[in-house]
């Protein structure tokens, strides 16, 4: 089945095929499963209708994919898109050049956090929540960037950073568990949320961790602090979203407005 269509619905993330993007797919209503790859996707209701939400890797080629259901398989297409490059000064040349003994821990914990990515768990997401702004502050680097650390190529750019104050609270973006919390060398102080249905997310460069490992948090909970631990030029929350084991463009889950759905200073004192 070909499907052309793209879907907007006030809680559903934005349509937006591209590499690093999420395609919304409309399913039969009594669809009990899905899959991109060798993935599970999240299913979830809207409007009395039923969608597949479907991470798309940033390494993804363009052109027709498929979405495989218990019900029926769907053809969509991935466009082209170009990201900007981003140019860092790094002082620390030790987060540019690891030497060996920081290489094997940068090392044994990316496959940490690999483990998690990978997670699909059985905590419900019939309604797909809209996310809010884990941290109030000014966009410094979008998803995607082509990034050069002194002039050296690095991986693309898996997250939004959000410049901030130094304490500036860090929020729930949404309701989950806390998975995985640590001192990593690139990303510093760091607190990974299982959402469920393979949605997770991670919040990076935290001068402050509030929560552990096993507890619950609900939208909007405070999880810490701002900082800049790790690989950071300055005090900022480096923000990934991860769909069916793919990081993709936090913008496409978060209100265009910041203050959308924010708790007050009152409320999380």
């Amino acid at each position: 089945m070909s499907l052309l269509t793209t879907f907007s619905h006030a809680d559903l993330p934005q349509d937006s095929r591209r590499a690093g993007g999420i395609a919304v797919i409309e399913v039969s209503s009594d669809t009990t499963t899905a899959s991109f790859g060798d993935r599970p996707v999240v299913l979830v209701v809207e409007d009395h209708k039923k969608y597949a939400i479907v991470g798309l890797p940033i390494t993804i080629q363009t052109g027709v994919h498929l979405l495989n259901t218990d019900k029926a398989h769907f053809d969509f297409s991935v466009a082209e898109y170009a990201y900007p490059e981003q140019r860092l000064t790094i002082t620390d040349q030790s987060k540019v050049a690891p030497d060996p003994e920081q290489l094997a821990r940068y090392q044994r914990e990316a496959t940490e956090q690999a483990i998690v990515y990978k997670k699909f768990s059985a905590i419900q997401t019939t309604h797909f929540t809209k996310f809010i702004w884990p941290a109030l502050g000014k966009i410094s680097s979008t998803f995607g960037f082509k990034r050069f650390f002194n002039g050296e190529p690095r991986a693309p750019h898996a997250g939004l950073d959000i410049a901030a104050g130094f304490g500036t609270v860090v929020l729930a973006p949404a309701n989950g568990v806390v998975v995985q919390t640590g001192d990593y060398f690139f990303n510093g102080q760091t607190v990974m949320i299982d959402h469920g249905q393979g949605i997770v997310t991670m919040l990076c460069h935290l001068s402050r961790i509030d929560v552990k490992t096993g507890q619950t948090v609900k939208q909007g909970g405070v999880i810490g602090l701002v900082g800049k631990t790790g690989r950071a030029t300055g005090p900022h929350l480096h923000f990934s979203v991860s769909l069916n084991n793919a990081r993709v463009d936090p913008l496409l889950v978060l209100p265009k407005n910041q203050n959308d759905g924010q708790v007050t200073t009152k409320d999380i004192q």
